[in-house]
């Protein structure tokens, strides 16, 4: 953590950025108020979506460097870390940022729902990049729960801010989707690379070796993150990144099951299964009978 800024509360990022701390679990910055300053890397305690609406140079995202460009959307969780180095210049920031702790959540529908939200995992270079009209909706949102921050605390003030955020999140997820179909053809790139690496790994023998793949282990070599990378193959295909997984290893079971003499012990093992059992029991709960079954009823 040498060089990084360990921010755990709201009021610490507040009283780093200069600005008043309204309530103590959410804030709302417009970063154009804020007094000019230099970059600084740190780790969040909290949820976290920035707007910034100039480029201000490569953004670090853990060890990973990306441009950051305007009308970009960044989303972090607690624990993530992100900046930019420190090369001694000041710079005055714009945009706005929207922070919220988890604690503000606890025991709203939103608390139980946040992990749906799974592009607070993504990496930087897969941010949301906004139309100007959805710039406009976004800022409308953060208005709003600017607004309500600056009312009067009553027994309403929580409930209307959490349902703020929520839906700041659900358009969110809407522009995502359109930004997955805007970008079809690099998917469509990205879906033909992850099976032409499925077809690579069960070739390669690396199954006995390694046993079955995970999605982190192709995620990791087409440069996305895990959760992106599940998105992408869900809205490309209408399965899940493990449904596929398990499809391509089911019919390449069923490849040897029918045309081999192997034993059902040795297929699993040579298509990476530790334990024979585990094989069965997925071949049976996907193609509806045993492995044996299927040998002598095919």
């Amino acid at each position: 953590m040498d060089g990084i800024l360990k921010v755990d509360t709201i009021c610490q990022y507040n009283e780093m950025m200069g600005v008043e701390t309204l309530h103590p679990l959410v804030s709302v910055i417009d970063f154009s108020k804020c007094s000019p300053r230099r970059h600084a890397r740190h780790s969040v305690g909290y949820y976290a979506v920035f707007l910034k609406e100039v480029k201000c140079g490569e953004i670090r995202y853990g060890r990973n460097y990306y441009d950051y460009q305007e009308g970009t959307l960044v989303f972090l969780a607690p624990g993530q870390v992100i900046g930019i180095e420190d090369n001694g210049q000041t710079f005055q920031p714009k945009g706005w940022a929207l922070l919220f702790h988890p604690d503000l959540l606890r025991g709203t529908e939103l608390g139980r729902t946040i992990k749906d939200y799974t592009f607070f995992s993504y990496e930087v270079n897969e941010a949301l990049h906004l139309s100007e009209q959805e710039k406009r909706t976004v800022a409308e949102c953060l208005r709003n729960i600017d607004a309500e921050l600056h009312h009067a605390i009553d027994k309403h003030t929580r409930q209307l801010i959490v349902s703020n955020i929520g839906l700041l999140l659900d358009y969110c997820m809407r522009f995502y989707e359109r930004q997955f179909i805007t970008r079809h053809h690099v998917n469509c790139d990205a879906l033909a690379r992850f099976e032409q690496l499925l077809d690579d790994y069960f070739r390669s023998g690396a199954p006995r070796r390694e046993g079955l793949p995970t999605v982190r282990y192709f995620a990791d070599r087409l440069f996305l993150s895990a959760n992106y990378f599940g998105d992408l193959i869900k809205r490309e295909t209408g399965r899940t990144a493990q449904e596929h997984i398990q499809s391509y290893v089911i019919g390449l079971a069923k490849e040897r099951i029918y045309g081999t003499q192997m034993s059902v012990s040795e297929i699993a093992y040579e298509l990476g299964f530790q334990y024979p059992q585990h094989f069965s029991r997925m071949f049976k709960k996907i193609v509806g009978r045993t492995p044996l079954e299927y040998r002598t009823q095919s």
